[in-house]
């Protein structure tokens, strides 16, 4: 074949798809109005135009689409199917436009985010954004309790942990460890110890969830095998930021996640102990309403969240969380 002939093949192909589609749109209008001359109202075509659009298609299946009188249009079988398939692959269409649109319009406006309680550790990274991104203001609530999405109408919920309930779009924007960690003070005046059940001579840092009231356990690996061990509760808190405050002042251990002290063991105000026994692995994640489009504002902050605090990191895809038997709860995290 040569150039021209290739030239002219391709053309042939591209005028036979936009053929395609304009009969496409064409039959849905007056499939949905049920009146040939109100779509050509709404196309700007003549009524003749639109029954000759119709024939063509009609031919070019090789079934009948509507059953025509002089007082009525109704669908055939082969109509309603023919439809059904229009109306999914125009509105595919349409979404990818509104999408494209949205992709470039300017992040701004108020912006409510639910995070953690470990979340006042983040706040390096959120003054990056705002000085990065001026005209979305953040709105935020700290907290560890269960929220409600869409009823309290917050447009992103950052947690730690597996995702539940709901019905969410869902982003793990990485995942994190516990670090064993203390002061070199302490270690110097108290030993530093080298396997987890030394850990009952040493004055350990406890966390309380503040929704369960319970102590987290430190998790340990030894041989392939997860374990944990009753360890002594020297001070106990609901919040990091405490127990990584007393770590540094010499007062004991602490188990914290370990993007909370990337900076006190890089200035070695803090020194991490059994690396070799902790290996947990918990995601963190970002959550907001399903919908059809994500808006700028949510994506440049889920984004920008992903490059600081997990850089390297290859975020998973976003999905939608279901939970089995969790309709009471929908939109809750």
């Amino acid at each position: 074949m040569t150039e021209a002939e290739r030239v002219s093949s391709t053309g042939a192909r591209t005028s036979g798809a936009l053929d395609h589609m304009s009969g496409m749109v064409v039959f849905t209008r007056v499939a949905e109005t049920l009146s040939f001359a109100e779509a050509g109202r709404q196309l700007g075509l003549s009524a003749s135009a639109i029954g000759k659009a119709v024939a063509r298609l009609e031919t070019r299946l090789g079934v009948r689409l509507f059953h025509r009188s002089t007082r009525s249009v109704r669908l055939t079988p082969e109509g309603e199917l023919f439809l059904a398939r229009c109306q999914r692959i125009l509105g595919e269409i349409e979404e990818a436009e509104s999408e494209l649109a949205i992709s470039r319009a300017k992040p701004m406006g108020r912006l409510r985010v639910s995070i953690p309680l470990v979340g006042t550790l983040l706040m390096p990274v959120l003054s990056a954004f705002m000085r990065e991104y001026p005209e979305v203001q953040l709105d935020i609530d700290f907290s560890d309790r269960m929220v409600d999405v869409i009823e309290e109408g917050l447009d992103v919920v950052l947690r730690t942990g597996d995702a539940v309930d709901s019905q969410l779009t869902m982003r793990t924007l990485g995942h994190y460890t516990h670090l064993i960690v203390g002061a070199p003070a302490y270690l110097d005046a108290r030993g530093t110890p080298t396997t987890p059940e030394a850990l009952s001579e040493h004055a350990c840092l406890q966390h309380r969830f503040s929704r369960s009231g319970r102590l987290r356990r430190w998790r340990f690996v030894r041989d392939g095998e997860s374990f944990d061990i009753d360890l002594p509760s020297t001070a106990i808190a609901s919040a990091v930021e405490p127990l990584i405050a007393l770590a540094e002042a010499g007062l004991g251990l602490a188990s914290v996640p370990d993007f909370s002290v990337r900076k006190q063991l890089a200035d070695g105000s803090l020194v991490a102990v059994l690396r070799d026994f902790t290996a947990d692995r918990i995601a963190f994640s970002a959550l907001w309403p399903s919908g059809r489009m994500t808006q700028p504002k949510v994506r440049v902050f889920v984004d920008f969240l992903h490059r600081h605090l997990f850089p390297g990191a290859t975020p998973a895809l976003q999905t939608r969380v279901t939970a089995p038997d969790s309709a009471p709860d929908r939109g809750r995290q």
